[in-house]
């Protein structure tokens, strides 16, 4: 029963959220439950979790199946930490209708929960789509001033992608010998080569529109810039993993013969979209686009390293999942409220956040830093293990990702000194600083950095089931 709590408590939590009217109440109301699934998290991660299995839809053979293995365990604890962090961060934003936008939010959290857990390919299809139509709905109302345009491209992606991973759900099921939708079943299914290469184009169009990969990225830059900053949030550290995930639990198991001959191919397809959105990134005068760039970058790296299909850099992404997520959201977190409080996103009228706010440019710093991937941070564990297992790959490949790491250096490093350095500018000095729950979740977040980072042991304990299926036949 634990894991459909993960379920339960927020989508009752966002049914609720509908008739509660007062905005100080439905915030706490949101906030609490959000916290009771994070303490369900950390629960589950010190007991033995028992499989959910019942029936669903008997006439299609589908069950309502959750299965928590150590990936499902990392990205749903990535889940429940984000979730309270950005109701807290986001307390002070004006939001019209705020019960129904955190609603929305909290439908969208039980959406992440499903696909992280589901071993029902139809099960998982139908969280995935509950994860994303909120989404549309929250960019389209509370998003900026092109949020209808950008959110139309937003959605055209993610419907096509969807539609594919539904179109390759159903040719698997046709092809299995029960005809059932359950992933052990997939992998047993009777493929030729070229059924098993199409199968897999299907999936992978869906899971590489989600990430993004190159050249598939068009939409994520702009959906970042335009949505509300809670929005942004949710969709750069968590939902973004959706599509590695799909990697690691769908693709590589399910179509093998097909994932190890296109390795090459979406190996240098990851790194021409790392260095493209480094390069992007660098040029950035726009502090939330400079984000959503790096974040582009990243995510390329953990792609590349899970297609090496060696256990070290398999090892690097499943940790990176969890730690990117962490740094990414410090980062979105000091954006939001320097925007907030400035009323601007742009660097070049930033400066001296140091001496005006010095615990927020500190704050900032740390989160720069491990996005830097600087040895006893997190993200250097997870990046180092990865470019191990890439120059293990292909030397030369690893030569030109590793390129990513002084660009890396250069666009965050830029940020920093144009943001908390020089004189203070004009905007920066009507800053009153973060509220003290804003800053207390920073300060949790930067130790969470820090110490597994200097700690990373827990991650790799939790993650080894996942690596042994993965690895070990």
């Amino acid at each position: 029963m634990i894991l459909l709590s993960f379920l339960f408590i927020p989508i009752l939590t966002a049914l609720l959220l509908l008739f509660i009217k007062n905005n100080q109440l439905a915030q706490r109301t949101a906030l609490v439950f959000s916290v009771l699934t994070l303490f369900v998290a950390i629960g589950m991660l010190c007991n033995k979790v028992v499989d959910f299995n019942a029936v669903w839809l008997p006439n299609l053979n589908s069950r309502f199946i959750l299965h928590a293995d150590g990936l499902s365990k990392i990205l749903i604890l990535l889940t429940a930490i984000s979730f309270p962090a950005i109701l807290i961060a986001t307390a002070k934003n004006d939001f019209k209708q705020r019960n129904i936008f955190l609603s929305l939010l909290l439908f969208t959290q039980a959406g992440l929960m499903g696909v992280f857990l589901a071993g029902d390919a139809l099960l998982f299809y139908f969280f995935w789509e509950l994860a994303l139509i909120p989404v549309y709905f929250l960019c389209s109302i509370w998003g900026g001033e092109k949020r209808i345009t950008i959110t139309f491209k937003f959605f055209i992606y993610t419907f096509l992608g969807s539609l594919f991973m539904l179109v390759g759900i159903l040719f698997l099921n046709a092809h299995t010998a029960d005809h059932s939708f359950l992933i052990q079943s997939f992998m047993s299914a009777n493929l030729s080569a070229g059924q098993q290469i199409t199968a897999f184009a299907l999936f992978f169009i869906a899971f590489a529109i989600k990430m993004p990969l190159f050249p598939l990225h068009t939409w994520q830059p702009d959906a970042y810039e335009q949505s509300p900053t809670a929005v942004t949030m949710v969709l750069s550290a968590v939902m973004v993993k959706m599509g590695l995930y799909g990697v690691i639990r769908w693709l590589a198991p399910l179509f093998p013969a097909a994932f190890m001959a296109h390795t090459h191919v979406v190996v240098v397809l990851s790194i021409i979209g790392i260095l493209y959105a480094s390069f992007i990134a660098i040029r950035q005068d726009d502090l939330k686009r400079l984000i959503a760039y790096s974040s582009i970058a990243h995510i390329g790296l953990m792609n590349a390293a899970l297609f090496t299909h060696t256990q070290i850099a398999t090892q690097g992404a499943l940790i990176q999942l969890f730690s990117h997520g962490i740094n990414v959201l410090g980062l979105w977190m000091v954006a939001d409220i320097i925007e907030q409080q400035t009323g601007t996103r742009s660097m070049q009228q930033m400066g001296g956040l140091a001496k005006k706010q010095p615990v927020l440019a500190i704050l900032l710093v740390g989160f720069a830093l491990a996005n830097m991937a600087l040895p006893l941070t997190n993200s250097f564990v997870g990046e180092f293990l990865m470019f191990t297992g890439l120059f293990q790959f292909n030397p030369w490949m690893a030569a030109f990702a590793g390129v990513s790491v002084v660009l890396a250096a250069i666009y965050t490093l830029n940020m920093v000194q144009k943001v908390a350095y020089g004189e203070v500018s004009e905007k920066i000095n009507t800053m009153q600083g973060p509220n003290k729950g804003a800053q207390a979740v920073l300060i949790i977040l930067l130790m969470i950095v820090l110490v597994t980072g200097v700690f990373p042991q827990p991650l790799f304990t939790l993650t080894a089931d996942t690596l042994q299926q993965l690895f070990v036949k």
